[in-house]
């Protein structure tokens, strides 16, 4: 029926994405289906300055009709109302306020200092570089000697922080940071991240990842 609301879950999303692949990873974890529309962010659809007419951006989580934005509350979102499969956020509320900080640190630093890395040259370059390997760096500080960074279970600061390590070749090829070198114990969560299901079937690939970048630096006259 036109105008009848549609059932079930759709995420609004683009590929390479790395806001819209933790929605992905955390719907995976939880074992949800749900229908993945691509987006073109070139040409938005009516869907998505629908669902998100604030921003106008993707990830849009669209459940039972009723739209979610911003990945950060749509995992959250995700958490709490599928809550009869195994939890993302903690139990305890001291242990659940550290990993909504951790998160929300992930968000306001690494996307950012990671396109200063590809957008920029020179000292600003320069500058990025020694930011990133700072936030890197403290960001394994926060992991500790740990599996993950809520423990030993894979949680919600993980499917904040694990997309952007498909990004990680990105940043080491035009940013000459090699986080193996610089963290090796943040290198290796992400290798025990990436075995997961949920994990290696959403992230993009590395290598499409810097081709990606690449192709933008081209369209963008970035030298």
């Amino acid at each position: 029926m036109a105008g009848e609301k549609r059932k079930g879950l759709q995420l609004l999303d683009f590929w390479v994405s790395p806001f819209g692949q933790r929605c992905r990873i955390a719907l995976d974890e939880k074992a949800l289906p749900y229908e993945y529309l691509e987006q073109d962010l070139g040409n938005k659809s009516e869907l998505l300055i629908r669902s998100n007419p604030v921003h106008k951006k993707i990830p849009v989580l669209v459940h039972d009709g009723r739209p979610v934005c911003e990945s950060l509350i749509i995992v959250q979102y995700i958490d709490e109302a599928f809550s009869s499969s195994s939890s993302l956020l903690p139990s305890d509320p001291y242990a659940r306020a550290q990993a909504r900080f951790w998160a929300d640190y992930i968000d306001k630093k690494v996307y950012d200092c990671g396109t200063r890395l590809w957008k920029t040259k020179g000292e600003p370059q320069q500058q990025a570089r020694k930011e990133m390997v700072e936030i890197l760096k403290t960001l394994e500080g926060a992991l500790g000697d740990k599996p993950y960074f809520g423990g030993d279970e894979f949680g919600f600061v993980d499917v904040a922080f694990v997309p952007f390590t498909a990004w990680f070749l990105t940043y080491e090829r035009f940013g000459e940071i090699s986080v193996e070198k610089e963290c090796p114990k943040l290198a290796a969560w992400a290798k025990r991240c990436g075995e997961r299901e949920s994990v290696k079937k959403n992230l993009s690939p590395p290598e499409k990842v810097y081709e990606f970048i690449a192709t933008l630096k081209k369209k963008f006259g970035i030298e």
